[in-house]
């Protein structure tokens, strides 16, 4: 069994962060560790607050985990302070180099920089870290359309605005870094929800979304950037692994429970529990 990371809040609802991420990877078979960089005080009807973890703390847990379970792949949520960025930045460093031991971990980025109820999670200058010191040293990126919006201070009203948007921000990160960034755009704020890909080559690719209608919506984002890293790290091609984490949160929304009064969270065990547990 592979290990991958989460580095991300902490959501005691369950909905999101690693809490979810946990869910996620067991789903898919693997082995999930856990890096928290922020507590959150949130139910399924919101955020109420948010206390970061300390710097200290994060670069303790990420050297700690490193040397005894080494990642396959890493996945980036909410890092809440620009110290926890660099912090995050420095290891993914070492993640990055692959040795007689290990293999580079694939590294997936979800910028987290609003809650879904509209609470601020990065201030200004952490966005402007996120693009110029995290985004060089990440594989993939998995940003909603208000989210690629900000990563280029542009914002974007229409399904049309996309593909250029992409291409802006990998032309952006391969002029300051040489890497390849790529970007998996995903479209839930657009109607049909499609989501679009920037393959790191530059190849495009829209994949059909579909609409489910549930309350049961919270961290989708998230789940499905989690599993687009699982996916990847079982080896599937970027393509064959977008479709696949389209399908699991597909079903995790459909098979939702409905839990909480306010916007649920997901089913993330949905491909391991038996029709008989579900009903």
């Amino acid at each position: 069994m592979q290990t991958v990371l989460t580095i991300a809040g902490f959501d005691p609802s369950s909905g999101a962060g690693v809490t979810a991420d946990l869910m996620v990877f067991a789903a898919h078979g693997l082995f999930g560790t856990s890096c928290i960089t922020a507590l959150t005080v949130q139910s399924t009807l919101g955020v109420q607050s948010t206390q970061p973890v300390e710097s200290s703390v994060v670069g303790e847990t990420l050297e700690c985990l490193h040397k005894d379970l080494p990642p396959v792949g890493v996945k980036i949520g909410m890092l809440g302070t620009i110290d926890n960025i660099h912090v995050v930045s420095s290891y993914l460093d070492i993640v990055n180099q692959p040795n007689e031991v290990n293999r580079a971990a694939v590294v997936v980025l979800d910028p987290v920089l609003r809650s879904s109820s509209g609470r601020e999670l990065v201030d200004p200058a952490g966005v402007i870290l996120i693009r110029e010191k995290l985004l060089p040293l990440v594989d993939w990126i998995t940003p909603n359309l208000e989210e690629l919006g900000w990563l280029i201070d542009r914002e974007l009203l229409a399904r049309e605005d996309v593909p250029s948007a992409c291409h802006e921000l990998q032309a952006r990160v391969l002029q300051r870094s040489g890497n390849s960034l790529g970007v998996f755009a995903t479209g839930g704020h657009l109607e049909p929800p499609d989501d679009f890909i920037l393959q790191p080559n530059g190849e495009e690719i829209w994949l059909p979304g579909e609409r489910v209608l549930t309350r049961s919506t919270h961290g989708t984002g998230c789940a499905l950037s989690s599993a687009f890293l699982c996916r990847l790290v079982m080896g599937n091609g970027s393509t064959e692994a977008a479709r696949a984490a389209k399908n699991y949160v597909v079903g995790a929304m459909k098979t939702a429970k409905g839990y909480g009064l306010g916007i649920g969270p997901l089913n993330h065990l949905w491909p391991i529990i038996s029709p008989l547990v579900q009903g």
